[in-house]
């Protein structure tokens, strides 16, 4: 299999399994990580998706240039479904190499946890490949315009430390533990009062690329509706749960 899926309580975890080729996509990968996305969208029981990569040495490395035919093909994006937005929360967890459409998967999640030996660039600018995984647009809404256009222009590699400064990776861990990391912080984040968290993310997304009196419109019109579960919020707080930093 080119893809495995695994349930580990509330989280799903899908895995590109091709280490032999880096974990690089072809045309019969893609199809498995969007069949393996649609699951995940319709498991009423599955609240986070973790991706990464099986062997250690790479995360992804992109599209499989032997392989892959017609790439701008797929509605939902040549690598599986980078074109299409969750509608529940995504965590990368990378190990190794996470370079060219690699990259555009992690840039996919919303919540990028990277191991102390990864490495990220825009390799496919070595072979003049353009990034059609939503790289030209996810990556300067992540780092800034400046820093995206380093990376996406020069195709330089740069390795956890710095992808933690640019705001790349969000939290880098020890060699070998990033899947673990990335599970622990998706079961953390489906304890929480699961509407809330769905209306902030939402909010989030909806209101980038709106002036701020817009979002802020946006951000309130979610709010809204999650009103009665922040009102049983506020009611647990007053009676002292959730204080000094403890999960209610």
């Amino acid at each position: 299999m080119a893809v495995t899926y695994e349930r580990r309580g509330t989280t799903r975890i899908v895995a590109i399994d091709r280490p032999e080729r880096r974990n690089a996509v072809d045309r019969e990968t893609a199809e498995a990580l969007r069949a393996r996305y649609y699951e995940f969208v319709e498991d009423a029981e599955a609240s986070v998706l973790v991706v990464t990569g099986a062997g250690g040495e790479a995360f992804c490395a992109g599209a499989d240039l032997k392989s892959m035919n017609s790439p701008v093909a797929a509605p939902e994006g040549p690598m599986g479904f980078t074109r299409v937005i969750s509608p529940k929360p995504t965590i990368a967890a990378i190990e190794g190499w996470c370079v060219a459409g690699g990259l555009e998967i992690a840039c996919w999640c919303d919540i990028r946890i990277a191991a102390r030996g990864a490495k990220f660039g825009c390799l496919e600018r070595r072979w003049g490949v353009p990034l059609v995984d939503g790289g030209t647009q996810r990556l300067p809404r992540i780092i800034g315009l400046g820093r995206a256009l380093d990376l996406i222009l020069s195709g330089r590699v740069i390795d956890a430390q710095e992808a933690l400064a640019i705001g790349l990776a969000s939290r880098v861990v020890e060699d070998g533990t990033a899947l673990e990391a990335a599970v622990e912080l998706a079961e953390q984040i489906a304890q929480f009062p699961w509407d809330c968290v769905i209306a902030d993310r939402q909010a989030v997304y909806a209101g980038l690329g709106h002036e701020l009196l817009e979002g802020l419109s946006i951000e309130a019109a979610l709010g809204r509706g999650v009103i009665v579960e922040a009102q049983a919020g506020a009611k647990r707080f007053a009676s002292g749960a959730g204080r000094h930093g403890k999960m209610p």
